[in-house]
């Protein structure tokens, strides 16, 4: 007791001189090379499904260069699903600072937000983002997070406070490395030249042509709506009934425009990566697949184009002595937390659009609607 009875006095004394506790926008981005900085607003909004639904969501918004003063009015009702896509080099310094703009229209919530690069290892636990071993951002507050980027790989980012909720919600969002092998010309055996590589090879082996991210996400209508009406939430009861590739599903999925952004959002765009692949014969298509679904399993499949698999989990595939394990399918099946780079090789495959889809055939509609869901086309011209 005369610890405590000492302590309290000299912890008020501290306060006192620290001033009112108060919360700012705040970016942190020094100069130098290697050094790529990004802000994300995090907060809510809409999306409208490929049935022409609309759901809330929260999400991530891309408020960089935003003077700060602005950030609370540009990242409210902005939410994009997913979050921007975040791209950066191996050797780069990332500075990215999250800023929580609240929740627009749920004033009754007071959610903190993190980003929680996932599979990165952090030497910091401050900036790995989970609640429990590192810091959340309260409203109107930043947070600058650092990564040394050392690793190539196809990763991905999302929220981790009350990870099941918000992640349900909207809040996951495309992340990926590219090598430093990049810009290094190898010939492959038919007299092709790359010089874009899904990792540091030494051989040329993942050299692409054409690079497309692809996030693999589901909703439950019931639990978004359940939100916006301020009802107890069914987490026992989460069965998801919208399945979709990278925030929209088809053909929402193969359109260059987004979908007509909810009046609820003033007219701001929630969901602007499409996922329509588009190659020349001849070339190598990267596809970096990832999956942050919270309820279940998917699988993706192609039919007539081969898929080699030539990387898992931000990881090349090889073994121990070097020698190339990667394997051709025509299916991958990966769970929530799961990255695969998958090579197709347009060599020899005759002009003509090809779906990549999922053969969980409930998947492939729009809640009651067929012929929608998580499918998108691959254009060989």
């Amino acid at each position: 007791m005369r610890t405590t009875t000492r302590l309290a006095p000299a912890l008020a004394g501290l306060l006192l001189a620290a001033g009112p506790l108060s919360a700012e926008i705040f970016v942190q981005c020094p100069a130098g090379p290697g050094v790529v900085c990004r802000h994300l607003a995090a907060g809510d909004g809409f999306i409208r499904m490929a049935d022409g639904e609309v759901k809330y969501v929260f999400g991530f918004s891309d408020v960089t260069g935003v003077p700060a003063a602005d950030v609370m009015t540009t990242g409210t009702l902005a939410a994009n699903f997913p979050g921007p896509t975040i791209e950066v080099k191996e050797g780069d310094r990332l500075y990215l600072t999250l800023s929580n703009v609240g929740m627009a229209m749920r004033p009754d919530l007071f959610d903190p937000h993190s980003v929680h690069w996932h599979g990165f290892p952090n030497a910091a636990p401050i900036f790995d983002g989970m609640p429990d071993g590192s810091v959340a951002i309260n409203q109107g507050a930043s947070l600058t997070y650092f990564y040394n980027v050392v690793d190539p790989g196809t990763y991905m980012y999302h929220c981790h406070v009350e990870a099941t909720e918000h992640m349900q919600m909207g809040m996951l969002a495309n992340l990926y490395v590219h090598p430093a092998q990049d810009g290094t010309p190898y010939v492959d055996g038919l007299g092709r030249t790359f010089t874009k590589f899904a990792y540091n090879d030494g051989d040329g082996s993942t050299g692409f042509d054409v690079e497309v991210p692809i996030q693999i996400g589901s909703m439950d209508g019931a639990f978004h709506d359940a939100s916006s009406s301020i009802q107890p939430l069914p987490f026992a009861n989460m069965k998801d009934n919208y399945a979709m590739l990278n925030g929209r599903g088809y053909p929402d999925t193969v359109s260059a425009t987004p979908p007509t952004p909810p009046a609820d959002n003033g007219g701001k765009v929630s969901q602007p990566i499409d996922s329509r692949i588009v190659a020349t014969a001849g070339q190598r298509i990267l596809l970096r697949i990832s999956n942050l679904n919270v309820t279940r399993f998917n699988t993706l499949a192609t039919y007539g184009l081969p898929m080699r698999v030539v990387g898992v989990d931000a990881r090349l595939l090889r073994g121990p002595s070097g020698q190339d394990t990667s394997y051709l399918t025509s299916s991958i099946t990966i769970g929530g937390g799961q990255t695969v780079d998958v090579i197709l090789d347009t060599h020899g495959v005759p002009p003509g659009t090809y779906p990549l889809y999922t053969t969980n055939l409930n998947f492939l509609s729009n809640d009651t609607q067929d012929l929608g869901g998580m499918m998108t086309e691959i254009v060989v011209q």
